[in-house]
């Protein structure tokens, strides 16, 4: 969940149809966004924001914009062309707009007519005939009446079919009211930190990102920069952070199978390379090995730019794997990177009668039951293929190692899927997880705080 906050399941949230006006369909539509409670909700954040705090002169508007403007109707008609619209020509005094309508009904034909005053928000642009905005929101008003504007910029939210902008933005004002009146949301920081770090409270904040005052500068929302978006974020990694390092902490008290190797494979297999591997690629290699020979699973991110050489240390564990009496997978996110994996494996380790394993989803029903059918027996050593890896029918006698290309392509219920094939239900396979995207060291520590690091920092030579 995306949530930090954990979503429905959280003690003590409040079910959203417990919002006057929310009912089972409407829940439903709420549901497609990932809410389900009032918490959800207030953590349902804008993805941008618009200035609709005063009335923009439109003579002010030379080179276009989104803006507010109030003018009469000097002109309203429809037009026949490629498509049918009704078109309005709108003046305050200081310049003319084309209001342009491609879907109206005679409802609104009828009382979009000249003379009448109007209220309206668009996005302008100029065109051949001036400023034109299509299907700006409107709102009729008479001569008299002052044009209302907004206190705060307005929020525009990810949505979905049957929750328009201004039901959410409806929605979300009433959750507001109510986390003024109760007690909704448990401030999760200490004081300390809040005050160390210059950050509000859970409260302040959230009224701040969904209220934002006319003062606050709209390229620092669109920024996140500003203290309320600061709190938010940094509650949300920590969040992310620890419960990394609550994985950590169960994986330290798993089993894995120990696999120590013989060399009886790896020797031969460096010896038909035709180069050394570079001193960094040494060390990588000795650092997952040690993780390989013992008994807890080896969680490891291996880092390392395109032709860095990472796959020849993948295969060095594979091999490990299959010296030590069992099997392992390799799994990319595209068929086209898997079977340029496959290739470069059957080019290598075939010669050392190393039995491999294409599974993807292309292949024909009979050749996949056959494939199958060897890895549950345990006759394929070493298999490789796509997401199709972790599907129901495919059943390994003695995985151990799992290695994923370019992980961040596959959702974490992949992964977990995958090690789920792993020996028997006490011990987990291990897993080295490849990646030739550069991640800082600090973004290392907080998104990937459940895995250890290993980075091939040398290219070979004549690489560039």
């Amino acid at each position: 969940n995306d949530n930090p906050r954990g979503g429905p399941e959280q003690v003590g949230s409040h079910p959203i149809t417990s919002l006057h006006g929310v009912g089972a369909r409407v829940a439903e539509r709420f549901a497609r966004l990932g809410i389900q409670s009032i918490e959800d909700l207030l953590f349902h954040l804008p993805s941008r924001y618009e200035d609709r705090t005063r009335v923009t002169p439109l003579g002010e508007l030379v080179g276009g914009g989104s803006a507010i403007i109030a003018g009469e109707i000097e002109l309203a008609q429809v037009r026949y062309g490629r498509r049918r619209s009704l078109v309005c020509m709108v003046s305050d005094g200081t310049g003319r707009a084309v209001l342009r309508f491609f879907h109206f009904n005679e409802n609104q034909r009828s009382r979009l007519t000249r003379g009448t005053r109007i209220r309206c928000y668009g996005d302008f642009r100029r065109g051949p005939n001036g400023l034109e905005a299509v299907h700006p929101e409107y709102r009729i008003i008479s001569h008299t009446e002052p044009v209302d504007v907004e206190e705060h910029l307005t929020p525009v939210y990810p949505a979905t079919e049957g929750l328009n902008q201004a039901a959410l933005r409806r929605f979300v004002g009433a959750a507001l009211e109510r986390l003024e009146r109760e007690t909704l949301l448990t401030e999760l920081l200490p004081n300390p930190v809040r005050e160390a770090n210059n950050l509000p409270s859970l409260q302040s904040a959230l009224q701040f990102v969904h209220r934002p005052p006319p003062d606050a500068a709209p390229e620092d929302l669109e920024a996140g920069s500003l203290p309320a978006q600061t709190r938010l974020a940094f509650e949300e990694l920590l969040a992310h952070h620890l419960s990394l390092r609550l994985v950590r902490r169960t994986i330290e008290h798993q089993s894995a199978p120990s696999l120590p190797g013989d060399k009886r494979l790896s020797t031969p297999f460096l010896a038909q390379l035709g180069f050394e591997l570079t001193g960094a690629q040494s060390r990588v290699t000795r650092e997952v090995l040690d993780d390989l020979a013992g008994t807890r699973p080896m969680y490891r991110l291996l880092q390392g730019d395109v032709g860095s050489g990472k796959t020849v240390v993948a295969a060095l564990g594979c091999l490990a794997a299959v010296e030590s009496g069992h099997q392992a997978a390799l799994m990319a996110p595209t068929e086209l990177l898997a079977e340029q994996h496959y290739r470069n494996f059957d080019q290598w380790l075939t010669p050392l009668g190393i039995k491999l394993a294409w599974v993807a989803g292309k292949a024909s029903a009979r050749s996949r039951k056959s494939t199958m059918a060897a890895i549950e027996a345990g006759d394929i050593n070493i298999a490789i293929g796509t997401h199709a890896l972790f599907q129901d029918d495919v059943r390994f006698r003695a995985l151990a190692l799992i290695v994923i290309d370019e992980q961040h392509r596959f959702g974490v219920g992949q992964r977990l899927a995958l090690r789920e094939k792993g020996v028997n239900a006490t011990e987990h396979p291990h897993q080295l997880i490849m990646t030739a995207t550069p991640i800082p060291r600090t973004l290392a520590m907080t998104a990937y705080a459940d895995l250890d690091s290993s980075i091939i920092d040398e290219l070979p030579p004549g690489r560039t």
